[in-house]
């Protein structure tokens, strides 16, 4: 299984599995079926992109506890749940969990294609800002402790003089600090610096 976006379908009844394989197949998109959830987790790695296609009724594990158990992991394959026996609390506990929608069977073609769409819209939208974010976090691995600091203040709004008083230094050793920063992160306006602050996870 390579990276590229593939829906997931994980359905137990064969005819049903096979026919939304060929339906979303000839709209272009990458499959790959599951008889049961527990096949699907076998093999399930974090690094997959693309959406999940779940049955709510299966043999063994169902598929709201499928979901459940992705999210505690937090894996943030985007869901898609399908149920012939949809009720209010179903929906709510699929919908509390993060799925993106929710199908009644027998699916209709058209709702079904436009939530797959979304999930994968979705999901590639979560690994953009994941790359963004690994790669400001590596940006920022170069700056010393002190240089953080006035970094972070600086993203903050504060002027040289507040953040002086605030880290117990001269105006002047801001302005050097803040200096090395641009420098090292190879930003020419605080507003790049921004940017740069905003999309990395938070330091630990």
């Amino acid at each position: 299984m390579t990276n590229e976006q593939t829906v997931f379908i994980v359905e137990d009844d064969a005819a049903v599995r096979d026919s939304l394989g060929l339906l979303l197949g000839l709209q272009g998109f990458r499959t790959q079926s599951f008889s049961c959830a527990e096949d699907f987790l076998r093999i399930y790695q974090p690094s997959w992109a693309g959406c999940l296609l779940l049955d709510v009724r299966m043999p063994g594990m169902n598929g709201l506890e499928l979901q459940e158990s992705l999210r505690r992991q937090g894996l943030a394959l985007p869901v898609i749940i399908m149920t012939a026996h949809g009720d209010i609390t179903t929906v709510r506990t699929a919908l509390k969990s993060g799925a993106v929608d929710f199908l009644e069977k027998p699916v209709d073609p058209t709702a079904l294609l436009a939530a797959v769409r979304t999930a994968l819209d979705a999901d590639a939208a979560r690994r953009r800002a994941g790359m963004e974010a690994e790669g400001a976090r590596q940006r920022l691995s170069v700056l010393t402790a002190r240089e953080r600091q006035v970094m972070e203040l600086v993203a903050k709004g504060c002027h040289n003089r507040e953040i002086a008083e605030t880290l117990g230094i001269s105006p002047r050793t801001v302005e050097v600090h803040k200096a090395r920063v641009m420098e090292k992160l190879q930003v020419q306006s605080v507003p790049e610096l921004v940017r740069i602050v905003l999309r990395a996870p938070p330091a630990e």
